[in-house]
């Protein structure tokens, strides 16, 4: 995915360890749960360490460190962070993993789980709830309920309570098995990314619902700005490839305008849990497409575009519609700017159905990978005084602080001309790629906020805010403003656990009816009454069973 690791600020898949002096430091009792933390000079070692905010004598540990970039003469068993880590936190490396890719650790972790390897002590975990439940069957890690009750920090805390979802894929018989490393929410929120310049000269307003958008694209079609035939313009850019619900290209904004989100997990009127592409809303949704396939406001190719190749669409200058989101100013609007002379785009709302009904998919709690804790570990509390201590000095800074310009003087910061910069044309061997265990700190609803006060013209004052208003266009900034002035339409994915026993041997089967029924009623090849069959035979052939054994995972992780 393109998102913010396109923009130089994603969420690394990487391992663990935590951070600052924090919050509940001072009973002195140690969470059960393996015998590390159950020895009172285990407890004590780590309350003092807490109390200091390092430990001292320091204290070795184990964890895994994805590839980075090296300079200055750095390696990865000696970098600027582990000097760093050691100095301020009193924490080194022994025995860490550094595998070559993500496949490679894949393969190593599944590997080591089945034959017995030792595994690190703290171990990073992408979004996967396949791979998680593998690593809780090996019995190889801990819960993490009463550590994370006594040494998270107040970021962590206050988030996972506004935010209990969070927990649903990584719960097991009541019990939290991973500590979630957290990520930007709502950064993913779709929106439409119209031709600015098409709009001023035709004179068109804000599209508020799809009638008003049918006009639009009628416009752009048969009276092209730029003098396009009506044969060269295909309106809107979307891709049918994989999934329809997706990150560009994504229609889950026209399904959402008949009540429902498709391929994904909605709640219905009593609050059970159905899957939204056997919503009768959908049946409307693909109307609707085959309406605007028949007057050519698709391609005809939008079957074999992935999200990429939907954008390349819109980028070219022949597609005048793009959803996708906030960050399309730095991904891929530079293309169109570059591509198509005197071009324009702005971000709008997404337009409500005929019925006054607006929705969009959110698929982000606000977490985007995770730390399981080895059973083994002597250390245990150690990655939350490692985690804590980057939220709360580098995910906000403060001005005056170590962290006001960057994390290292000399790598992603330095003094030019008297002046500090952190312009990577400027500082020679500039590097931002810092192998933090778990990833960089990030305040999950800090980044918008951020966008949504410049976008109101407030002056930039922290730290933060600076580096936000120097390196976010402002066309990113408005689109921020839009996506939080529509925060009701969004509609979770409530299903985030591994694949249920009915899905493991009938889903796939399901998915692929799925996106041949609905791509041939979109192309004409069958009629949109053939929705109804699909959703007979869905239900006969495994659907019903799956959404019972969804409901039923949904109750146990969702049980106060």
């Amino acid at each position: 995915m393109v998102k913010l690791n396109k923009l130089g600020s994603f969420l690394m898949i990487t391992a663990l360890v935590t951070l600052t002096a924090c919050s509940g430091t001072s009973n002195g009792n140690a969470p059960k749960g393996n015998a590390a933390s159950n020895s009172s000079a285990s407890t004590s070692e780590a309350d003092a360490a807490f109390a200091k905010g390092k430990y001292d004598p320091p204290i070795e540990i184990s964890s895994v460190l994805m590839p980075k970039k090296y300079v200055h003469g750095d390696t990865k068993e000696n970098n600027v962070h582990d000097r760093w880590m050691l100095e301020t936190l009193g924490i080194k490396h022994k025995d860490t993993w550094y595998p070559a890719n993500d496949d490679q650790y894949r393969q190593k972790l599944q590997l080591a789980i089945s034959s017995g390897e030792k595994l690190p002590d703290f171990v990073s975990v992408p979004t996967n709830a396949v791979l998680t439940n593998q690593l809780i069957d090996s019995g190889q890690f801990i819960p993490i309920d009463e550590l994370f009750d006594k040494y998270a920090n107040k970021i962590l805390k206050d988030h996972a309570a506004a935010h209990p979802e969070l927990w649903y894929p990584f719960m097991r018989d009541g019990k939290k098995y991973n500590m979630p490393i957290l990520e930007y929410t709502d950064n993913d929120d779709t929106l439409l990314w119209l031709r600015e310049d098409w709009m001023e000269k035709l004179k068109l307003e804000a599209p508020k619902t799809i009638a008003d958008l049918e006009n639009i694209m009628d416009k752009f079609k048969n009276q092209n700005p730029d003098g396009l035939a009506p044969k060269d313009v295909y309106p809107l850019a979307i891709s049918l490839k994989n999934k329809t619900n997706t990150w560009m290209g994504s229609l889950d904004w026209l399904f959402g305008a008949y009540g429902t989100i498709e391929e994904q997990w909605n709640k219905d009127a009593n609050g059970n849990l159905e899957y939204g592409s056997v919503n009768p809303g959908a049946k409307q949704a693909l109307a609707k497409l085959k309406e605007w396939m028949d007057k050519g406001y698709i391609h005809a190719d939008s079957a074999l575009w992935d999200e990429g190749k939907s954008a390349e669409s819109w980028t070219k200058g022949t597609a005048g519609i793009l959803p996708g989101a906030n960050w399309v100013p730095d991904w891929p609007a530079p293309d169109l700017l570059k591509n198509v002379k005197g071009s324009k785009y702005k971000a709008y709302p997404i337009p409500a159905g005929p019925d006054g009904l607006i929705g969009t998919k959110w698929q982000n709690s606000g977490v985007n990978a995770s730390i399981m804790i080895n059973k083994d570990a002597k250390h245990p509390e150690a990655i939350f005084l490692y985690y804590n201590y980057l939220l709360d000095n580098m995910a906000n800074p403060t001005a005056g602080s170590p962290y006001e310009y960057g994390f290292a003087k000399g790598y992603d910061w330095d003094i030019i001309d008297g002046q500090p910069t952190s312009d990577k044309e400027k500082i020679k061997d500039f590097s931002n790629e810092f192998p933090f265990l778990t990833g960089p700190a990030r305040i999950p609803d800090l980044y918008m906020k951020t966008l949504v006060k410049l976008a109101n013209g407030e002056k930039p004052v922290t730290p933060y805010e600076k580096q936000m208003a120097e390196f976010r266009k402002p066309e990113n900034w408005a689109a921020a403003k839009i996506v939080m002035s529509q925060q009701n339409i969004r509609k979770q994915n409530y299903f985030t656990g591994a694949a249920t026993p009915t899905m493991v041997s009938k889903w796939n089967l399901l998915r692929q009816s799925e996106m041949e029924t609905f791509n041939k009623i979109i192309y004409g090849k069958l009629p949109v009454d053939a929705f109804d069959e699909f959703v007979t035979n869905w239900k006969a052939n495994g659907g019903d069973q799956i959404t019972k054994e969804v409901n039923d995972w949904y109750k146990s992780v969702s049980a106060k």
